[in-house]
């Protein structure tokens, strides 16, 4: 599987990376499930979207989690997962014209990896149970100027803000401090301010 072997490729920059990689591997090795939401724990995908020189995030106003966020889904069955968070930024903000980034990062692409907790939720009208997003984030890059559309039944946003910003705009803060500071340390030190 395709999927396993980006895994194993992707070189864990923190301790909480290092552990979610071995949960993730884990799952992809023992559970056929695991890219459903029938599983407990279960694949996702992000798009880290930024612009040309990497100083500003394009996020949304995600309506379960009430907050400013990166934009992401499932998997839904699909493993090429950069297909979906590509997938997932289109439907999310209406932007269809994503690079992905690869320079300098190993074969398959993966920008990072969390396992991130999920509180129970309604969605749609039901009631989800707490559950595990086993989630691979890509690096996207899009030029700001494009047209952007927020999906009302998924958000009532979509915004570019500077890259610090998304600190302060969010109202997650186990997100802030655990996965969001990783991605912009992460994106200015890999991009160095501008992407060529």
């Amino acid at each position: 599987m395709a999927l396993i072997d980006d895994v194993r490729a992707f070189v864990p920059g923190c301790e909480q990376e290092e552990t979610d990689r071995a949960l993730l591997l884990a799952c992809l090795e023992r559970d056929p499930e695991v890219g459903r939401r029938t599983s407990l724990a279960h694949l996702t995908t992000s798009a880290w979207t930024v612009d040309a020189t990497g100083t500003q995030t394009l996020l949304c106003y995600h309506n379960i989690y009430d907050s400013w966020s990166w934009v992401g889904g499932h998997a839904d069955g699909e493993l090429d997962l950069a297909v979906v968070a590509a997938r997932e930024l289109a439907e999310e903000t209406g932007v269809a014209n994503a690079s992905l980034f690869t320079d300098g990062l190993p074969a398959g692409a993966i920008f990072s990896i969390e396992a991130l907790p999920v509180a129970g939720h309604v969605k749609r009208g039901a009631y989800v149970s707490s559950h595990v997003h086993l989630n691979v984030t890509y690096l996207l890059v899009v030029d700001p100027a494009e047209a952007t559309a927020s999906k009302p039944d998924e958000n009532s946003g979509v915004r570019w803000v500077p890259i610090d910003d998304l600190l302060t705009l969010s109202d997650e803060p186990w997100m802030c401090e655990r996965v969001y500071k990783k991605l912009i340390a992460r994106t200015k030190a890999l991009l160095g301010g501008v992407i060529s």
